[in-house]
């Protein structure tokens, strides 16, 4: 399950979860998203919240997040990975090979200047 907020005025999405993903959270977030994508073009960013991360309830969950990315990361201006994971906090370094968004990584506390930086111009 995951929890989210599209900031309409700043063209933000918030993604929190908070158990399990499922493969609906994705068709859910589709449905949040993809009119707001189809007006402006892009999101200026996603803030992602992951403390911690739950993982998947099954490989169905995980290849509805891998098509997700595939679908939206190209239209997704900047990514904050908020996280105080020592393992996720290496996924903007490995992700910058496969997808065309600039990825932050901030710690629990920064969850605020993450928020502001994506409220930053490109």
């Amino acid at each position: 399950m995951v929890k989210h907020q599209l900031l309409y005025d700043e063209d933000i999405l918030i993604v929190t979860p908070e158990a399990p993903l499922e493969a609906n959270d994705f068709k859910l977030l589709d449905k949040e998203i993809n009119p707001r994508i189809e007006a402006s073009g892009k999101l200026k960013g996603l803030l992602l919240d992951v403390n911690p991360f739950p993982g998947w309830e099954n490989f169905s969950a995980f290849l509805s997040h891998a098509q997700f990315i595939k679908n939206h990361h190209k239209k997704i201006r900047k990514i904050a990975l908020v996280t105080d994971s020592d393992i996720l906090s290496f996924l903007p370094q490995i992700a910058k090979h496969f997808v065309q968004t600039e990825i932050r990584h901030f710690n629990s506390a920064q969850s605020q200047m993450a928020l502001d930086w994506l409220k930053e111009s490109i």
